[in-house]
């Protein structure tokens, strides 16, 4: 037997005597409405045996208060009598200290079980013929040329589709036994929510128009990030997802952007933030606010970044990733639990690069680094001219 639930209240044997037998004067009841359930002790205070629901016997142990307090009796049972109860423990509490005798308790106790009986083999329940004849016709309707995977059990379905760029996309369904009266659930990579319209008479080809418009609706997000995949050479996300908004962008050595683009405005002026040494960012951020103003919508974001800020980002024809990556100046590994090097010197003749966890932990280590708040100053590794870093809970 495994715990299921208890709390224990220590009083002497002599004091909570009377209350234990007050608690079990309903013994006759309780035999009535459990017969397989007996106490185990003279005093009546400590239950075993077996609880019946649907025709089904639970093992259950019960050891009752001496202090005449239900709330505080003990409660063991079998592992899986624990699993049929697991999310009705709130309630089995609740029932504990409002009921009057053990007896109520074990009324309640029993309709819980029932109640989660019922809900475990609706879960468990086989589809009816008519689930798996209408699912076929569903495919058929919708054509078998756009499904890329079926379970065997015909609950997941993985569909495919195709925006007017010719960018492919996925959509999986997870359908259950009550499919088409209830919805199913989408798994889909977007940068937004998939919200569908349902009725009992919707089908496969309804979500699946409905997801191509959805895709359409975010052609010009594609777009603009496409452009940056293609002409620029993007540090991070070194795999990006349909979903993903974000995008790193080298801009030189050891000098990078980050960008974070609404996918509904994907033309209007993203959300930036430069990473690398002081003497470097800083001009940049300077021609960001002096030339905002310049900031053109009918002109890709590539070409207004590259007006306003004055640059041309390396390309991937003329350069490689090498020429304007380094590798951490502590672990001298390029890319560390998925993050790149994004802590600079702010020395102009060092401008050596470090992941962020490695300066903390050597910064962390020297006995003349000072912290204030979340910003640490000590020297640098290759260098050792002041160097600062801003600890981000996030990363370290």
């Amino acid at each position: 037997m495994r715990l299921f639930w208890w709390t224990r209240v220590c009083r002497s044997r002599g004091q909570g005597e009377g209350t234990s037998r007050k608690m079990a004067t309903g013994f006759g009841s309780l035999l009535r409405e459990c017969p397989l359930l007996l106490p185990q002790n003279r005093e009546k205070s400590v239950y075993e045996g077996f609880v019946t629901a649907q025709g089904r016997d639970f093992h259950i142990r019960i050891l009752l208060p001496m202090d005449g307090q239900l709330k505080n009796a003990g409660i063991q049972c079998s592992w899986y009598l624990k699993k049929l109860l697991h999310g009705y423990h709130l309630i089995l509490k609740q029932r504990l200290e409002h009921s009057s005798d053990l007896v109520s308790f074990m009324v309640e106790l029993k309709t819980i079980l029932e109640l989660a009986l019922k809900n475990t083999e609706e879960l468990c329940a086989q589809p009816p013929p008519q689930y798996y004849s209408g699912l076929i016709g569903d495919i058929e309707n919708l054509g078998w040329n756009k499904v890329l995977f079926i379970d065997p059990a015909f609950s997941t379905i993985r569909l495919k589709a195709e925006d007017s760029s010719g960018r492919d996309h996925q959509i999986t369904l997870k359908l259950n036994s009550k499919y088409p009266r209830e919805q199913p659930d989408c798994l889909i990579d977007l940068p937004i929510q998939f919200s569908f319209s349902w009725t009992p008479q919707s089908s496969l080809l309804s979500i699946h128009s409905q997801f191509l418009a959805a895709l359409e609706s975010l052609k010009e997000f594609w777009d603009v990030l496409d452009e940056i995949d293609e002409k620029t050479w993007v540090l991070e996300p070194e795999k990006p997802t349909r979903s993903s908004t974000r995008r790193r962008i080298a801009i030189g050595s050891n000098i990078s952007l980050n960008i974070e683009i609404d996918p509904r405005h994907p033309t209007m002026l993203p959300e930036c933030y430069f990473l690398g040494a002081d003497h470097v960012v800083n001009p940049l951020k300077i021609k960001l606010n002096s030339n905002i103003h310049m900031w053109n919508p009918e002109n890709s974001l590539l070409k207004n970044l590259k007006e306003i800020l004055e640059v041309d980002f390396p390309s991937r024809e003329a350069l490689e990733k090498s020429d304007f990556s380094m590798d951490c100046g502590i672990c001298y590994a390029y890319r560390l639990d998925g993050t790149i090097p994004d802590q600079v010197c702010d020395d102009s003749h060092c401008g050596q690069s470090f992941h962020q966890v490695c300066l903390y932990e050597w910064l962390r280590g020297l006995p003349s680094s000072r912290q204030s708040f979340n910003v640490i100053f000590g020297e640098c590794p290759y260098c050792s001219k002041q160097i600062t870093l801003k600890i981000s809970t996030k990363k370290i």
